[in-house]
């Protein structure tokens, strides 16, 4: 037998000649719409697929893409960066976190520079790693600044579970995980008849990682309340187009209704252990500020109350900062992550602001819309 290689996993979901075909069905399809429409894609996974396949080239004129808020980093609040940053420069603080983190800067700066200053900041490819360092440095506190959507979040919740288990008593957490179904929402409400036709969102795609824990039922209420159609859809380009014609063809059949195209792992329901084990660690936040959007209900969550001795916000509040801090007055990120401009209609794209100098958080991080831009603009 043939030893099976990574890219035998997704050559078929790279097949030039199935592309081509989808893009047929596209271009036939759309020839039967109204009027145009906008597909939000809401994570930056799809905006790099997007780009890096240069899928904007195969798709008809009256068929568009706006980008959504794109990753947990690209929407992390600079506030929220100064928590992690301030952490940092405590005495016997170990700051933990994911790789892209680490270069988002905040007012005070970014984790990387905090580090350059002195503070013991690491990233772990799996929270669980917290458990190791915690063990190798009993006299410090490790303090894991977690980040994510629904897919990340079961992790930092298996990692609360052992903490409370193996009653370990140097590991905090600060909890910045975020939900999607909420903000899209906002982004739909705040969206009105008196805006131009480009920036209203007809359609979304729905990020299967998100699905795979929470299940396609999280949409639901778009379709029936807000008469947006959702197709849950993979990352590779097969799948994107596939879900493009998923959409395509709910309009001229006047459908509406939540499809999954990435079907080889996304239910309706979702991983309901994964759920329950999120269940039992978080409950929401009343509010969770969304960088560019703005204050979102529900859309985050943190540690239960009971669990609050191991919550960090609670055990350092008196030195972290409270004020609300606007990104830089000549960065669009805002408007990038709201869906109503593209990256190279900022007048600092790609001249002061580029990934080795990134100055919003659409640049800094590896999925934001604006590195995707950067790396493969000249495709599109």
């Amino acid at each position: 037998m043939a030893e099976l290689e990574l890219k035998n996993l997704y050559d078929d979901f790279r097949d030039g000649k199935t592309i081509e075909a989808y893009a047929k069905i596209i271009a036939e399809d759309a020839k039967k719409l109204e009027k145009p429409i906008n597909i939000m894609e809401v994570c930056g996974g799809h905006t790099h697929t997007i780009m890096k396949f240069g899928l904007p080239q195969l798709l008809p004129e009256n068929v568009n893409f706006i980008h959504g808020p794109g990753c947990p980093v690209c929407i992390m609040p600079k506030e929220r960066i100064d928590h992690a940053y301030v952490l940092a420069m405590q005495e016997d603080v170990i700051l933990v976190t994911l790789g892209d983190m680490i270069k988002v800067p905040g007012s005070k700066g970014s984790l990387q520079n905090a580090r350059a200053k002195g503070a013991d900041v690491r990233f772990v490819y799996s929270p669980m790693e917290c458990l190791k360092i915690a063990s190798e440095n009993p006299t410090k506190t490790v303090l894991f600044f977690a980040i994510g959507f629904e897919t990340t979040t079961p992790m930092t919740a298996v990692l609360v579970e052992q903490v409370i288990k193996l009653k370990v008593p140097n590991i905090l957490f600060h909890i910045n995980h975020v939900t999607v179904p909420e903000v899209m929402v906002e982004l739909i409400d705040n969206r009105d008849d008196t805006l131009m036709q480009k920036h209203q969102i007809d359609a979304v795609f729905g990020p299967s990682h998100v699905s795979v824990i929470s299940g396609s039922k999280i949409y639901d209420k778009f379709p029936k309340e807000y008469q947006k159609p959702v197709v849950v859809t993979g990352f590779e380009p097969v799948d994107a187009m596939q879900g493009i014609s998923m959409i395509v063809k709910q309009f001229v059949e006047e459908r509406c209704e939540v499809e999954i195209q990435y079907k080889r792992v996304v239910n309706h329901d979702g991983n309901l252990k994964a759920q329950a084990l999120i269940d039992r660690s978080f409950e929401k936040k009343s509010l969770f500020r969304w960088r560019g959007i703005g204050d979102v209900a529900d859309s985050g969550l943190k540690l239960r109350d009971e669990f609050s001795e191991y919550d960090a916000e609670v055990k350092y509040d008196e030195i972290l900062p409270k004020n609300e801090i606007d990104d830089h007055k000549l960065c669009i990120c805002g408007d990038i992550l709201r869906g109503m401009a593209k990256p190279k209609e900022c007048t600092i794209f790609g001249t002061a602001c580029k990934p080795t100098t990134p100055i919003g958080s659409c640049m800094v991080s590896s999925e934001g819309a604006c590195a995707a831009y950067y790396k493969y603009g000249d495709l599109v």
